[in-house]
């Protein structure tokens, strides 16, 4: 079984079945990650000594990282000793990954393909998360999706979910035509590494499309109750939708130092908001990249545009974070 190695001082074995990101996790050891299907960019992680090869298509990395060693360690299987360079998560105390039964509380039309649902947790649960995570709902015939969490940890146990329509998806027909209150399904989580890291001295912006706002709101909230040194110089929003509907909830009032900028791709002639892309509308406003952490959630062509044109800008690569909101075709 061959070692892998982290530049930040942990090593793990890995079995000759397993991707890496897999082995870390079973020797515990923490490595970002997200959609677990190499679409997003989450979990790269760059080879710095060793060979491995690619279990399916890496289309979360371009052409340029794939040439600079740079892998996804979702799809990757080392084939040798390795040593990888990559975001070190040993101080961050995550979760434990559990599965809960939840019913249904309500269920809330946003817009004409947004649904809010909230669960209740057994009294007894020990459930928790981090603000940003996200959980995965197996509902009838164990069709599992995953959903990021709309609302900070509550005391009541509830959970909060922004769920958009899929036409034909499985999933989607259970949500928006034979969900019920009451009904009975399970949670697995939480999951994946979307969540706030030291924000002193620094200008917090979120990038948001369509429903990727979810967990954005979460953090939000989870800020405005935090105490501590540990927030940020500013805030500010940037949720993008192709027309006025599809920016569905209030976002103003969450934090006292909240700048929203809603940001249209098709707005009508009437709208006197800004127009075009989220990562645009951010570039335009002249923002100290020097001193800004950027967290986006959202369409997958959005989060590689913003950050290929963020660190081309200046951004430091590391203080780029993303959730890339992959669709399945039967979800």
């Amino acid at each position: 079984m061959p070692v892998i190695t982290t530049t930040f001082g942990k090593s793990f074995l890995q079995a000759e079945s397993q991707t890496i990101l897999d082995a870390a996790a079973q020797s515990g050891v923490a490595l970002p990650y997200s959609c677990k299907t190499g679409r997003c960019s989450t979990c790269k992680c760059k080879v710095l000594q060793g060979e491995s090869h690619a279990n399916s298509d890496e289309l979360g990395l371009t052409d340029a990282e794939k040439a600079d060693g740079w892998v996804l360690s979702c799809v990757r299987t080392a084939t040798t000793e390795l040593t990888i360079e990559v975001e070190d998560l040993t101080d961050v105390i995550l979760p434990k990954v559990q599965t809960q039964p939840a019913r249904i509380t309500s269920l809330e039309k946003l817009a004409s393909d947004v649904l809010r649902v909230k669960f209740r947790l057994p009294p007894t649960s020990n459930f928790s998360y981090l603000p940003g995570q996200y959980i995965d709902v197996i509902g009838p015939g164990g069709v599992r999706r995953s959903y990021s969490v709309a609302n900070a940890p509550a005391v009541d146990k509830q959970l909060e979910l922004h769920v958009r329509a899929v036409e034909g998806g499985v999933m989607s027909g259970y949500w928006f035509e034979a969900a019920k209150i009451n009904d009975l399904v399970r949670l697995n989580g939480p999951l994946g590494s979307f969540f706030l890291r030291p924000l002193q001295g620094l200008h917090l912006v979120f990038l948001a499309t369509g429903t990727g706002i979810a967990p954005v709101k979460s953090m939000l909230e989870h800020l405005a109750t935090s105490a501590g040194d540990d927030q940020p110089m500013s805030i500010t929003v940037y949720w993008g939708g192709r027309e006025p509907q599809d920016l569905y909830c209030d976002l103003t009032g969450l934090h006292p130092k909240l700048r929203y900028v809603p940001v249209l791709s098709r707005a009508g002639r009437d709208w006197r908001g800004v127009c075009g892309y989220v990562q645009d509308a951010m570039l335009s406003d002249v923002p100290d990249l020097g001193r800004t952490v950027v967290y986006a959630c959202g369409s997958d062509a959005m989060i590689h545009s913003a950050q290929s044109k963020l660190t081309k800008a200046g951004l430091p690569a590391q203080h780029f974070y993303s959730d890339a909101f992959v669709c399945s075709a039967s979800s």
